[in-house]
């Protein structure tokens, strides 16, 4: 056969005797230059790749954690490579499969001769169309598969709970481990049918198996053949699905009467769904077998009616049926219906949650005791924390600062410390980090050589404050001096220090400030990635984009990088199987700062269990902007504090330690990851005096006990002791925090650091239940949860209505009115509360903001106990006002007849007197007259004890 050749005109001609322009390749000059960017532009594309690969290997590697990131990588790179190419290679299988059974060309209908110039163009190129869409599925599939690493890593190292469910009665890690790596594969499979059989059924279309319009059988043999092999792959997996459908049933969320969130089967599910499931299973097999047999009988009638039967089957067996039971069968006798599969729903829920040994003891909330017996059990049965962590930030930021380029967090944390007599003390406690946005001049090598770290531990006594009602320092100034002794200061690491920084090179280091000037310091740790390597230079350059890094004079032998600062950061990274705590809190261990952060394990498969989002949980007044949420949008129904962690905060050294030995799935991950947890025995003693029961857990376990203190299916069902969470009363419409306090519970013989919160029973604001937990983890009670159920009629009031008395009492609102003189501010601290003797103690410290200073300062104390109300300069005398044995008993000496009044005029004039010594105080301020500023304070307070004790005095009369 000939080919003929021909020559399109010349359309830049002007004819055959006019001008030719010629439009002609680019020189090979051009050509190499084009040549040369293409290829430069890729180099630098793998080269920017390659950084981030590279700057992620040294990083592991420089915390010893370089195990994890192999681990995660090889995982990775397995599952993307296998499940890519078995994607591939099926849908390229049937796409070779489809055109190797084309049917022969014949006689051509018009649907075929349109088709033909399809088949013409695409002819050339069949290998590389192959090739491009079996590469394009296979990448997807991979990167899919690849996001699957830890469903893989927990199937494969799962190790057994030694606890079975109540229906199905297997183990729960098939639930938590199998099961979710089984839906994957089954999803897989599902994609892997559905894309062959498209590409399939497309080729034989292209290539005429498949007829739409043209006369005569609308498909060939093989055709058919082919495509109801696939069909069947797909009823069969489908069959499957139904399969796993039933065990999905115990871990399914639903709505429910009883609670919001549900998991588990209910008597619709077990009595009309699972045997639907199971029914729909068999018809799906033998739809299934229908098709494979199209492979002999070349038709596809069979195979039809039998996928219509079963969509028939889903609907009214699947959909119907169940709907009928639920109507007619349940909802006439619901409650009685359910009882079983509420038990097991609450069981499995307490297990899972670490709740189910919590103790509920009825607490009257009224005491008999007398007053002078009140009094005395006042001093022993709690240590009241007066200094207010979430307040006095800004007075620690005031006094301890020192310099602008410091800071502290705005919340701080309590701990304990032991004073000079070997005592357990509890203690405010906050660490001065480097704040980059106080240096005084901004510029590249101060941001990042010079104001790299923050010094020092600073620390205050939590039941006291000083005679100004500022914190009773008991470490401060820089360098540290105080209790602590001696330790290392630095702080490279920290919640605030969110930046990267260069020491260590030939660019020395601001150490601290002090009367004698600057002092400077050259970083002597092992942290960090060495950048003498002109590689590693020019990697950390295009990372941070930042191109000074490679060429920097600043940087030389010795320098090292710093980055991934926070706790958290460091944590997830090197523990990425972990939820991480949302408050971390330092403390002095062992000569070092230490960063101290709780761990969970969580699991989202735990049969019968219901789900609670944890961002949702953890959620109060304090991580308003100021403390981080766990995991906001994770949703679990298992949680365990399975690993304490530490981040040293000079080298950033992380070390995690287990901590709960008993976790199935904390035992998984260290199968998965070998070495990288050491056993609790490693802890050491200094370690285990700072650790304490996480506060996020405890939200979580409070959450769930609104509804769950309760383990009997029929009032649980009826929801008539279901409690809430009351909202915090200086801070409406977020849900009040959980306090760590010393505190002495009925029962126990002395204090204990604990944990605690209140309840209010179901839209009412009257006191509910008390809860404490034992969060020092060397007491033999360590974790172990008690609550206090005040009757259901009870009248003891909660805390809003706590915090609503003090506003409206008018001796009290007539104080703060006088404290609120000269655009001063009051703030309230924490609204503590103590069982005591049978009734609840209220204390509440109160905090005064003046104009002058900008800073709080504690300056009263609120107390209540039954009906009695006192506020007074210092806690000591507001017991004894509140406990005064001349005010009767019943609840705190609240009974009795009223109080007459007091004489008003006497009172009056002590406000009087005090008020213009508030004026003289003023003036002397505003003319830096401190001798008469301090004559003015002076005559203030004897003013206000004046009007004290005149309004005490005419009582007594």
């Amino acid at each position: 056969m000939r080919t003929l050749a021909f020559q399109m005109p010349d359309r830049g001609s002007g004819g055959p005797s006019g001008p030719r322009i010629r439009v002609g390749r680019p020189s090979r000059r051009a050509r190499t230059l084009l040549l040369t960017v293409g290829v430069l532009a890729v180099l630098a594309m793998l080269f920017v790749m390659f950084a981030g690969f590279w700057t992620d290997w040294l990083w592991y590697r420089s915390v010893a954690y370089s195990s994890v990131f192999t681990k995660t990588l090889w995982t990775k790179a397995g599952m993307f490579a296998f499940f890519g190419l078995l994607m591939a290679g099926s849908v390229g299988f049937n796409i070779w499969l489809a055109h190797r059974l084309r049917p022969p060309l014949s006689a051509m209908s018009l649907e075929q001769q349109s088709l033909d110039r399809y088949r013409m163009g695409i002819a050339p190129y069949k290998k590389w169309v192959l090739l491009g869409v079996t590469a394009l599925v296979g990448l997807i599939a991979g990167a899919s598969a690849a996001g699957q690493w830890r469903t893989w890593l927990m199937w494969i190292n799962g190790v057994p709970f030694g606890r079975i469910d109540p229906q199905f009665h297997m183990d729960i890690s098939f639930y938590t481990f199998d099961l979710p790596w089984y839906r994957f594969l089954l999803s897989f499979g599902f994609a892997a049918a559905v894309l062959s059989l498209l590409a399939a059924a497309l080729v034989h279309y292209l290539y005429g198996g498949l007829r739409i319009t043209t006369p005569g059988a609308r498909a060939t043999g093989q055709a058919t053949g082919h495509l109801s092999v696939l069909l069947g792959i797909f009823v069969a997996l489908k069959a499957v699905a139904y399969w796993l459908d039933r065990y999905g049933l115990a871990v399914k969320s639903g709505d429910f009467k009883a609670t919001d969130n549900w998991t588990g089967l209910k008597y619709v599910d077990a009595n009309a769904y699972l045997p639907a499931k199971t029914i729909l299973f068999c018809i799906a097999i033998i739809c299934a077998l229908l098709f494979f047999a199209t492979i002999w009988r070349r038709t596809w009638q069979l195979p039809v009616i039998g996928f219509g039967l079963m969509v028939l089957s889903a609907i009214l067996i699947g959909g119907l049926y169940p709907a009928i039971v639920q109507k007619f069968q349940v909802q006439p006798n619901e409650q009685a219906k359910e009882t079983p599969y509420i038990k097991k729903n609450i069981k499995a829920t307490r297990d899972a949650y670490g709740i189910d040994d919590s103790q509920v003891t009825d607490y009257s909330g009224t005491s008999k005791a007398s007053n002078s017996e009140l009094r005395d059990a006042a001093g022993t049965t709690a240590s009241m924390r007066l200094l207010d962590p979430n307040v006095v930030s800004p007075t620690f930021q005031q006094k301890q600062q020192v310099r602008g380029y410091y800071q502290f967090p705005e919340t701080l944390d309590v701990d304990r410390y032991k004073t000079a007599d070997g005592k357990e003390q509890d203690t405010v406690v906050g660490l001065r980090e480097i704040n980059t946005k106080g240096i005084p001049e901004k510029n590249w090598i101060n941001e990042h050589f010079k104001y790299t770290h923050g010094y020092g531990m600073v620390a205050a006594k939590g039941t006291t404050v000083d005679k100004d009602g500022a914190p009773a320092f008991t470490e401060q100034d820089l360098p540290p001096k105080g209790s602590m002794g001696t330790y290392e200061g630095r702080v490279y690491y920290g919640e605030k220090t969110d930046q990267y920084s260069i020491v260590g090179g030939p660019q020395e280091e601001l150490d601290y400030a002090d009367d004698t000037g600057e002092k400077t310091y050259t970083y002597k740790g092992k942290s960090g990635v060495n950048l003498a390597n002109p590689i590693n230079r020019a990697a950390y350059a295009v990372g941070f984009n930042e191109p000074q890094i490679l060429y920097s004079g600043a940087i030389g032998e010795g320098s090292r990088i710093l980055y991934n600062r926070t706790p958290k950061q460091r944590i997830e990274a090197v523990a990425p199987w972990l939820t991480i705590d949302g408050d971390p809190y330092p403390a002095v261990v062992d000569g070092r700062i230490k960063w101290i952060v709780d761990a969970y394990t969580t699991s989202d498969g735990y049969p019968y269990s219901s789900r609670t989002t944890l961002g949702d949980t953890t959620q109060d007044s304090l991580t308003d902007n100021q403390r981080a949420v766990v995991a906001r949008q994770n949703r679990v129904n298992y949680i365990r504090n399975s690993v304490k962690t530490t981040v040293d905060a000079y080298t950033g050294k992380v070390e995690m330690y287990q901590w709960d030995k008993k976790d199935p799935v904390l035992k998984t991950w260290m199968k998965a990851f070998p070495d990288t947890v050491k056993p609790k025995s490693a802890i050491s003693g200094e370690l285990m005096d700072h650790l304490r029961y996480p506060q996020d857990l405890f939200k979580v376990q409070r959450d769930l006990l609104t509804r769950y203190h309760v383990t009997s299916p029929t009032q649980f069902y009826s929801g008539s002791e279901r409690w809430q969470i009351p909202d915090d009363p200086t801070h409406k419409g977020t849900a009040v925090p959980p306090y760590y306090l010393s505190l002495q519970m009925p029962g126990q013989n002395k204090q204990t650091f604990s944990l605690t919160t209140t309840f209010n029973p179901n839209d009412r604001e009257t006191l509910g239940a008390f809860m404490a937990i034992d969060a020092d983890p060397r007491s033999s009670g360590y974790g172990k949860i008690k609550m206090l159920r005040l009757p259901s009629n009870t009248t003891v009031s909660g805390p809003s209505q706590v915090q609503s008395k003090f506003n409206s009492d008018p001796a009290i609102a007539e104080s703060l009115n006088l404290l609120k003189r000269g655009d001063s501010e009051v703030e309230y601290g924490n609204l503590l509360t103590v069982p005591l003797e049978g009734g609840l103690l209220y204390v509440e410290p109160v905090y005064v903001r003046g104009a002058g200073t900008n800073y709080p300062r504690m300056r009263k104390v609120l107390v209540t106990y039954g009906e009695k109300i006192a506020f007074e300069n210092t806690l000591g005398e507001a017991l004894d006002k509140v406990f005064d044995a001349e005010g009767g008993g019943g609840q705190g000496g609240g009974g009795g007849e009223d109080p007459p009044p007091a004489d008003k005029g006497s009172v009056q004039q002590a406000l009087q007197d005090a008020q213009k010594a508030y004026d003289a105080g003023q003036r002397a301020l505003e003319k830096s007259d401190w001798k008469a500023y301090g004559k003015a304070q002076d005559d203030l307070k004897a003013a206000l004890k004046a009007a004290a004790d005149a309004e005490k005095g005419s009582k007594k009369d």
